[in-house]
């Protein structure tokens, strides 16, 4: 075990528990993955009573012989297999069908309405950190622990959400819809940890995936073909229509269906020859319209947020904010249901997410963009 390391305050209940966990229960999230498995072994070096749980979310059979697809197939097996060797209660729940409607569907059905989503944020805000949770409270567990990399701080007014001490790492994006009940009973023990170290800790116990290659893109899209599992799930998908420049409103070529593409995209349009490269601006479900114009037409002023999940009040405040998951964090100030960028941004697209932050980091809440607000539109305002 991890002896020479005091895990303790990665799992902390109070000052009182400080370096002794025996009698405290905690549920781990186990996705087979070299993350969670350290974080399993280090809730389990601290003492405290530790259990594994894996949920399956799709088709075990057609995944059976892939890895990093989390949580289906060889990844369920690695996950058991960890628990084995660190002598841990293990349990696998099939989540396949709410899986499907909660995530894979709203997928798809969110392509055909062309907004570009991110299913990694439904998974967290539905089977993640709502049915592990209940899962975790109904053990009696005293937390449930995960291998995120973000940090988890202790602030003046309960649990704080922020970045993860490695840039490079970090996934608090993925988890603004993190509410603070749900802040307040999870942990992130990795949050301070780089990825070396967290391989270098699975190498000291001798956990097998140790050195398991990290999963790539969306778990249920491994080969990064979005309109196949798309047309899988609505056989009616491919709607063709026409590519209509944004501005002169002139017909330059047709497409194959919405969910070919995607707002900022150049590349794949098929319509070349012209005097400026293009770039979609606008997917219209309505007209099944493709709209695209030069680069500058993508500039955004502001957005217009929906169902947010706000830790703290930023209303008014000057704060960063975070419109894609590879996106760096520009300033901007929310009035309203209004996001107002300092700047114009580029690339914002309905379906994505809005994650505030402050300048420390430390995450304030998001929202998801419902529709955006050219730049020149907010300058002839």
């Amino acid at each position: 075990m991890l002896n020479e390391e005091n895990f303790a305050p990665y799992f902390q209940f109070g000052a009182e528990n400080q370096g002794n966990l025996r009698g405290k229960r905690i549920v781990v999230a186990m996705s087979g993955g070299v993350d969670s498995s350290v974080v399993a072994a280090m809730a389990a070096s601290t003492g405290a009573e530790t259990i594994g749980i894996t949920l399956q979310l799709y088709d075990h059979g057609a995944a059976i012989s892939r890895v990093g697809s989390c949580c289906a197939g060889q990844d369920i097996r690695d996950a058991r297999a960890v628990a084995d060797k660190l002598g841990i209660a293990h349990y696998v729940f099939d989540h396949e069908s709410q899986f499907r409607e909660t995530v894979i569907e709203q997928f798809a059905d969110e392509y055909l309405a062309g907004r570009t989503p991110i299913p990694c944020v439904r998974c967290n805000m539905g089977v993640k950190f709502t049915d592990l949770l209940r899962i975790a409270r109904e053990l009696d567990a005293d937390c449930l622990a995960t291998g995120h990399y973000v940090r988890r701080i202790e602030g003046k007014n309960g649990a704080e959400l922020h970045r993860a001490a490695d840039p490079a790492r970090d996934q608090s994006y993925f988890l603004f819809a993190t509410t603070q009940e749900q802040l307040d009973y999870l942990r992130f023990p990795l949050g301070d940890l780089p990825k070396d170290r967290v391989r270098e800790l699975a190498n000291m116990v001798s956990l097998s995936v140790a050195n398991k290659p990290d999963s790539q893109d969306i778990c249920f899209v491994p080969d990064g073909d979005y309109a196949k599992i798309v047309r899988k799930v609505r056989p009616d998908a491919d709607d063709a229509g026409n590519i209509v420049h944004i501005y002169s409103g002139e017909i330059l070529g047709a497409h194959k269906g919405l969910i070919h593409y995607t707002v900022g995209q150049r590349r794949g349009l098929e319509i070349g020859g012209l005097a400026e490269p293009l770039y979609v601006i606008k997917l219209d479900a309505a007209s099944k319209n493709v709209l695209v114009g030069p680069k500058s037409a993508l500039a955004v002023g502001a957005a217009r947020l929906v169902n947010p999940n706000w830790l703290e009040d930023i209303e008014g405040r000057s704060v960063l904010a975070k419109v894609r998951s590879l996106a760096r964090p520009v300033s901007a100030v929310l009035r309203g249901d209004q996001l107002i960028f300092d700047s114009p941004e580029y690339g914002v697209a309905p379906g994505q997410a809005a994650v505030i932050y402050d300048a420390e980091g430390h995450v304030l809440g998001g929202a998801w963009i419902e529709e955006t607000v050219s730049a020149d539109m907010m300058a002839s305002a």
